[in-house]
């Protein structure tokens, strides 16, 4: 560095006015001082150099060797870095970013130290305050059911246990806080002391990120994502650490799938050497390169990845912008092809036969191009010499014989079938030795003969047809086609071109034939693969997204009709779960046949991901012909498939869209029939249903709510109003009733929000918020009425729905028996056993349990069996009915008449005046509820005695 360098380097640290940047001399004692540290530290140079930098630092720092620490470290290994307490002139402190380094002469003697320290309070006043947000989402944490969060303390050992980590593992709170974290890991990794190193190594970085194999409670195992972080606090000293562990064993086998059907094609790609095959960004730059890649352009991969394809172009063509306009062309209509010049890295030419491809996502989006290039240098050449032979023969005006021996000469060399014809006589008057493999003739039982005489019919017709197209028009004519031959079948490329001899009443046809198979198979190869699915060889998503297109531009242009289906199975997650993947897999393989033999040839059949199908049926009459065709594939899934041993039974649920004005994209069609099918699956799966405008505006509307649900939940829109439950002497109890209030909307009632909110899984939040709020209302009245909450059945879906009710009581610190939970028969349709044993749990706290909506479901009394309700409601649809249908009084007779046999208090919903309240005490009602007694009101307005 000259010495003006040297002085523009000082001037520039002596202007840094963020940092202080300063020198220290080997024994600590500061050298310089720039305008930072002044203004940081407070000490002007003069009153600071000179002194040894220790006084910035506390004096239990001081007295600890901190400042001298600090020094040794940076000399021992060149640099020294931390954060701590530093003091300015006044005695003030802040938070400080230190960083010291070494500084050597060339000979590595020891000059000092370069210091440079930044003013951090403000950021670790910020730390702060994102740690006081950290922990008002503590609860949020421990709500989460999709991942498991828990802290360890130093040891690992567990401190606490989130909902998503019992899930997750199988253990509940009891019975692994307290534990060693190593029990989630495999005897072996424990022998290894894999959890310690794990521990050791978020010590020494601030976190550890992994996956593999962890295990659950009862000894399965399952593939995780765990993320381990060091957690310190203000000070910087450890207090323990965060784990968070997400459960990707279904990610992590789709991953696998996904690896190996990749791999099966990169490594067909580039064990390809006779032709470069890569890849083009949209932009036009190679993005990577095969081994045919590099052995027909000279270039190796890193000398040409990152490089815009145009550099293979001569510069006349690349200055009229060829390779652009070629890529255009591949971007408007899918695909350029063409053959011309094309340049090595050493500048040499070769003659290629160039293919642009535009590849599109599963979404249709643009991302780049592929590009096949071959050399076919050769093969223009002897087409070439083959010509000029020609051209020379006719200019020396020589006799035919002398033509044919010496065009004899040069075709003999030549890797492609030559046949030379009479074009009167079409007698051959020339082969090559490459047309006796071909026929499986030898020269001399073809030569002076007619193709139909030593050929087969098909040959001799192909090649016959092929010199009448070249007689009749001049130029090269070709022709490719799948023929027998007596290597088997082959595709055989075939140009033909006519020859003139010395005057017009003499000419010749030259037929050249290259057998093309390998070539074909190849392009077909990876059309295929990058076009089906690996496990059922169906159309991808981007296969079906081209064909949905073809199909609306059809319809376009023909004003025609076409329908797409999306189709889902029915409980296949169950079989998977239950049986393994493997399982899993062979179903969906026996499915997609099963489906495609319901088909017409012309539809287009995909699996677009995991057990979901989609299907284009174009060109249709009416929406009756699609839903026949969904019928049919219903009825075609419907008997168990044996797989294995195991007879499976999977159904089917479809939803039909159909084209239209509104719908003519390929995203919107998708859309739509997505639409349709999850209103079948809503509707009770094992249909189909047709989409309909509705549903769209349904959706949409749905979209609306759930986005200002999700607002009312975090701005305390949402109320508890309380209904009166009488008896004969006054109010026991209230049933909690959720209200929104809405900002613009006004009073929103439960019926319009509450399925949405069952939809989107903030039924949990929803639940837990109406038993913590009426569990804290119900405290505060200083009586002892009950408090009645609704249970969604989804609510029972999740684990941890008796640590929530424990949680709101403990909180509260309402008594159990005040609690009443109502849930209706449909909590016992789905998963009897489970749902039984979670309100035994709740009963054994000590909660009261009702059934709701008695006498509307299936089989109402068997529940009786099978739980002892403390309370039974019966539904307000009898009590609407009583006074005029004898049914609805017989039901009501027989449901008290019950209630007294097996003790069970019965509560009348829906009462509405005297005349019903008067018959039902009558009839041996002890409880009620209605508008009657009182409507339901806020807390603090609520009716608290009856008049």
């Amino acid at each position: 560095m000259n010495n003006n360098s040297d002085v523009m380097y000082r001037l520039l640290v002596q202007s840094v006015v963020d940092y202080a940047i300063y020198m220290l001399k080997p024994d600590g004692t500061v050298a310089n001082w720039n305008a930072g540290a002044q203004r940081a530290k407070g000490y002007t140079p003069d009153e600071i150099v000179g002194k040894n930098f220790a006084l910035f630092y506390s004096e239990e720092d001081r007295k600890n060797g901190a400042p001298q620490r600090g020094l040794s470290v940076a000399t021992a290994v060149g640099r020294f870095e931390t954060e701590g307490w530093r003091y300015r002139k006044d005695g003030s402190a802040f938070w400080a970013h230190v960083v010291i380094d070494a500084i050597r002469d060339d000979f590595g003697e020891l000059l000092g130290f370069a210091k440079i320290t930044r003013d951090c309070t403000i950021q670790q006043e910020q730390q702060r305050k994102q740690q006081e947000q950290e922990q008002r989402f503590r609860l949020l944490v421990e709500g989460v059911t999709d991942y498991a969060i828990y802290m360890l303390d130093l040891d690992g050992n567990v401190e606490n246990w989130n909902a998503g980590a019992q899930r997750a593992k199988g253990y509940v709170a009891e019975e692994i806080v307290g534990q060693h974290f190593s029990r989630f890991y495999s005897a072996q990794d424990r022998k290894n002391h894999i959890p310690e190193k794990n521990l050791t190594t978020a010590f020494k970085t601030g976190r550890f990120e992994d996956e593999g194999w962890r295990y659950r409670k009862d000894g399965s195992a399952f593939w995780a994502h765990v993320v381990i972080d060091a957690i310190r606090d203000d000070s910087g000293k450890l207090i323990g650490y965060a784990k968070i562990t997400r459960d990707c064993t279904e990610q992590r086998e789709l991953q696998r799938r996904q690896r190996e059907h990749e791999k099966t094609f990169r490594l067909l790609v580039e064990g390809v050497t006779d032709y470069a095959i890569y890849m083009l960004d949209v932009q036009g730059r190679v993005v990577n390169w095969n081994a045919g890649a590099q052995r027909a352009k000279g270039y190796v991969s890193d000398e040409i990845v990152g490089q815009h394809f145009s550099v293979f172009y001569g510069s006349q063509e690349r200055n009229a912008n060829t390779p652009e306009a070629n890529l255009g062309i591949a971007l408007k209509t899918g695909r350029f092809e063409d053959e011309g010049w094309r340049y090595r890295k050493d500048g040499s030419a070769f003659w290629a036969h160039v293919v642009i491809d535009a590849i599109h996502d599963e979404e249709g989006k643009m991302i780049g191009f592929a590009k096949i290039t071959r050399d076919v240098t050769e093969r223009r050449e002897n087409e070439q010499q083959l010509l000029r032979a020609r051209d020379l023969a006719q200019a020396q005006n020589v006799k035919m014989s002398e033509l044919s021996s010496f065009l004899d000469t040069i075709i003999s060399s030549i890797p492609s079938c030559v046949i030379v014809e009479d074009a009167i006589s079409r007698e051959i008057l020339m082969v090559n030795d490459k047309a006796e493999q071909l026929f499986g003739v030898s020269k001399s039982l073809i030569m002076h003969k007619r193709p139909h005489e030593c050929m087969s019919a098909e040959l001799s017709d192909y090649f016959n047809s092929l010199a009448d197209i070249a007689l009749r028009s001049e130029g090269l004519h070709s022709r490719e086609q799948l023929l027998l031959t007596a290597a088997g079948e082959r595709i055989l490329h075939t140009r033909a071109t006519t020859i003139s001899g010395k005057d017009m009443r003499q000419n010749y046809v030259m037929l050249i034939v290259e057998d093309v198979t390998d070539q074909r198979e190849v392009d077909a190869r990876i059309h295929h693969m990058a076009h089906h699915d690996n496990l059922t060889s169906l159309p991808n998503r981007v296969l079906f997204r081209q064909k949905l297109s073809e199909a609306l531009r059809v319809d376009n242009q023909r004003n025609s009709l076409s329908a797409t289906l999306c189709l889902d199975l029915d409980n296949f997650k169950n079989v998977n779960d239950a049986l393994g993947h493997q399982i899993g897999d062979d179903l969906l393989r026996v499915v997609a046949k099963r489906l495609r033999t319901a088909l017409r040839d012309q539809d287009t059949l995909a699996r677009i991901g995991g057990d979901e199908f989609a299907i284009v049926l174009p060109s249709i009459n009416n929406a009756q012909e699609a839903a026949v065709v969904a019928q049919r594939l219903i009825e075609a899934i419907r008997p168990p498939i044996n797989v294995e041993g195991h007879n499976l039974s999977v159904g089917l649920s479809v939803g039909i869209a159909l084209t239209s004005q509104a719908t003519n994209t390929p995203e919107h069609m998708l859309r739509c029939a997505d639409m349709a099918l999850y209103e079948a699956k809503r509707n009770g799966r094992n249909r189909f249903e047709h989409f309909t405008l509705e549903m769209d505006d349904v959706a949409r509307s749905r979209r609306v709510i759930e986005n200002d649900l999700r607002d009312a939940i975090t701005g305390r829109q949402l109320k508890l109003y309380y209904q009166p439950i009488t008896n004969e002497e006054g109010i026991i109890g209230y049933e909690a009733l959720m209200r929104w209030h809405h900002p613009i909307k006004g009073l929103i009632m439960p019926n319009d929000f509450i399925p949405i909110a069952e939809e989107t899984g903030l039924i949990h939040m929803l639940g837990a918020y109406a038993l913590y709020e009426a569990c804290r209302e119900a405290q505060s009245w200083g009586t002892e009425q009950s408090v009645s909450v609704n249970l969604s059945p989804l609510q029972f879906k999740n684990s941890s729905l008796v640590s929530v009710v424990e949680g709101a009581l403990r909180e509260s610190g309402l008594a159990p028996h005040r609690l009443e939970v109502e849930i209706t028969e449909s909590v016992l349709l789905d998963d009897t056993l489970g749902n039984i044993r979670t309100l035994q749990s709740l009963k054994a706290i000590g909660v009261q349990i009702a059934l709701d909506d008695f006498g509307t479901g299936y089989s109402s009394l068997s529940y009786l069996r099978s739980f002892p309700f403390d309370k039974i409601k019966i539904d307000k649809s009898f009590i609407n009915d009583m006074g005029d249908s004898r049914e609805a009084m017989a039901i009501i007779r027989a449901i008290t008449g019950m209630s007294r046999s097996l003790d069970i208090q019965i509560t009348a919903e829906g009462v509405e005046n005297g005349e019903q309240f008067a018959k039902l005490r009558e009839e041996g009602c002890t409880l009620f509820q209605g508008y009657y007694f009182g409507r339901p009101q806020p807390s603090e307005l609520r009716l608290k005695t009856l008049e």
